[in-house]
C-alpha cells in the first residue's frame, strides 16, 4: 500500500501543474490519469489541437486570398485532410510526451486508471488503495449536453468528434457562439464548409464587451460564417448520413429548420466528477454541479482540495494552472493566491479576441465612473503592413483614479498583447503608466499604448 502527501486526480493543466509544483515543494506526490496520456481535454482533444487545426487552415486562408496581394503567385495549397490531422496529432504527442517527461524528471508516481475515494486520506485506483495526506481533485469537465440532441461524435459531435471528422462537411451546424464553437466553425469555414452558427443569445461570446461582440461578429461575417441570432434550437433528427436541426425564434415564431452533414453542439461545458463517490464521501457540490471549495481550494471534507473546471469560475485551462500552484502552496503550509480578476479570456480565431477584468457595462452597472481609451488598428504600421488592421484595443479605467480595471483586444496577436495589461492590472498600473511606457515600432503593441494614451489626452495616430 503507498503512502503519498498528496495525490492528485486528473492530469489536466490544473492536475500536472499541481503535481509539478506539490514535487517541486518537497512533497511525495502522485497523479492519476485513466487516459492513455497525460495533459487531460486540453492538451489532447481542446486547447493544443484546436489551435494546431487553426493555424493550418489560417495558412490555407492566406495562400487563398493574400498570397497573391503579396507578390506570392502561384496555385494555392489543396487541402490533404488526412495529413492535416496527422499534423494535429503530432502536436499532440509532442505536448502530452513534454508532460510524462515532466512527472518523471520531478519523480512524480503516474497511477494509470481512474479513481475513486473510498475515504479521506484514500485513493482507490483499480484494485490498489493509496494512502495520502491530501488529495486534489483536478477531473475537469465535459461537453455539456442540450435537450433534444443526441451526441453520437459522428453526425452530431462535441468538439472533440469535431477535431476527428473523417471528411470535411459540405455544411456544418454549429450550436452555440461561444469561444469553441466561433473556433472550430471558423476552421471548417475556411476548409470550404458552409458554416451557420446558431445562438440562444442576441450576441456571440455571450458576457463579452458589447464593442467587441458587434465587431468580432460582422469580421466572422465577412469571413462567410452564417448567424441565426436569438434561436432556441428544440432538436436535432439525424439520418446515416444527414441532420436537420430544428429551432424556433426566441421572440416566438414558426419552428425552422436547417440541414447538416454535421452539427457540432458548442453549448459550454458541465463539471465531470462521476466515479469518484464524492457523495459516499460527504463533498458538498453546488446547485450546479460543481465541487463546493472556501478560499483555499479545501471542501467540507478535511484534506480534500478542488481545483480549476470541477469548481466554480471560468473554465480555462490557465485558471486551473493558477489553482493547481496555489494549492500546492497550501498543503504545503505556505500561502496561494489567484488574483481572479485578473485571468484573462483569449478566442483563437483570425483576428484573436482578448479580454481581462471587467467590461465598460459591467462597471457602470455597478455604478462605477469610468473612462475608455479606445484606437483601432487602422492606425497601427504594423497591422496595416500584414493585412490585419480590423479590430481595436479598449482599455476601461476609474474616472478619478485612473486604475486599469478591464480591457479588450480584437486583432492581430491579441492573447499575447493582452498580458501587457494583466502585468498591468497586477500591479495596480494607471492607463498613464502604460501610455509613458516606451514601446518598440513598428509592433502590434503600440495600439495598447494609443489606447492607453486615449484615456488621457487623447492617442497619436488617430
Amino acid at each position: 500500500m503507498s503512502q503519498y502527501d498528496v495525490i492528485i486526480i486528473g492530469a489536466g493543466p490544473g492536475g500536472y501543474v499541481s503535481a509539478i509544483r506539490c514535487a517541486q515543494l518537497g512533497l511525495k506526490t502522485a497523479i492519476v490519469e485513466g487516459r492513455e496520456t497525460l495533459g487531460g481535454t486540453c492538451l489532447n482533444v481542446g486547447c493544443i489541437p484546436s489551435k494546431a487545426l487553426l493555424h493550418a487552415t489560417h495558412m490555407l486562408h492566406e495562400a487563398e486570398h493574400n498570397f497573391a496581394g503579396m507578390g506570392l503567385k502561384g496555385k494555392s495549397p489543396s487541402v490533404d485532410w488526412d495529413q492535416m490531422k496527422a499534423y494535429k496529432d503530432e502536436v499532440i504527442g509532442q505536448n502530452t510526451g513534454g508532460v510524462e517527461f515532466l512527472m518523471k524528471k520531478n519523480k512524480i508516481d503516474w497511477l494509470k486508471g481512474w479513481a475513486s475515494i473510498p475515504a479521506a486520506g484514500q485513493v482507490k485506483v483499480g484494485d490498489d488503495v493509496h494512502q495520502t495526506k491530501n488529495i486534489v481533485i483536478a477531473s475537469g469537465s465535459v461537453a455539456a449536453s442540450l435537450p433534444g440532441v443526441e451526441v453520437d461524435e459522428k453526425i452530431v459531435v462535441t468538439s472533440t468528434g469535431a477535431l476527428e471528422l473523417p471528411k470535411v462537411p459540405k455544411k456544418m451546424v454549429v450550436v452555440g457562439a461561444g469561444v469553441i464553437g466561433l473556433e472550430l466553425g471558423s476552421v471548417y469555414a475556411r476548409l470550404g464548409s458552409d458554416v451557420t452558427v446558431v445562438e440562444y443569445m442576441d450576441a456571440v461570446c455571450p458576457g463579452m464587451d458589447k464593442d467587441v461582440q458587434r465587431t468580432f461578429k460582422r469580421i466572422l461575417e465577412k469571413q462567410e460564417l452564417k448567424f441565426i441570432m436569438g434561436a432556441a434550437v428544440q432538436g436535432v433528427e439525424t439520418t446515416k448520413t444527414k441532420a436537420k436541426v430544428k429551432y424556433q425564434p426566441k421572440k416566438g415564431g414558426d419552428e425552422e429548420q436547417l440541414d447538416a452533414d454535421v452539427v457540432l453542439v458548442a453549448t459550454g461545458r458541465k463539471p465531470y466528477h462521476d466515479g469518484l463517490g464524492l457523495e459516499a464521501v460527504g463533498v458538498k457540490l453546488t446547485e450546479r454541479g460543481q465541487i463546493a471549495t472556501d478560499a483555499h481550494w479545501a471542501t467540507n471534507v478535511p484534506g480534500i482540495y478542488a481545483i480549476g473546471d470541477v469548481i466554480e469560475g471560468p473554465m480555462l485551462a490557465h485558471k486551473a494552472e493558477d489553482e493547481g500552484m496555489a494549492v500546492a502552496e497550501v498543503i504545503a503550509g505556505k500561502h496561494g493566491h489567484v488574483n481572479y480578476g485578473v485571468i484573462p479570456g483569449v478566442v483563437y480565431t483570425t483576428p484573436e479576441v482578448a479580454t481581462v477584468g471587467m467590461t465598460e457595462d459591467a462597471l457602470k452597472a455597478e455604478g462605477r465612473k469610468v473612462k475608455v481609451g479606445k484606437f483601432n488598428f487602422m492606425g497601427n504600421g504594423r497591422a496595416k503592413a500584414v493585412g490585419q488592421a480590423d479590430g481595436f484595443v479598449k482599455i476601461i479605467a476609474d474616472k478619478e483614479t485612473d486604475r486599469i480595471l478591464g480591457a479588450a483586444i480584437i486583432g492581430p496577436a491579441a492573447g499575447d498583447m493582452i498580458h501587457e495589461l494583466c502585468v498591468a492590472m497586477e500591479f495596480g498600473a494607471s492607463a498613464e503608466d502604460v501610455a509613458l511606457t516606451c514601446h518598440a515600432h513598428p509592433t502590434y503593441s503600440e495600439a495598447v499604448r494609443e489606447a492607453a494614451l486615449a484615456c488621457g489626452d487623447g492617442a497619436i495616430h488617430s
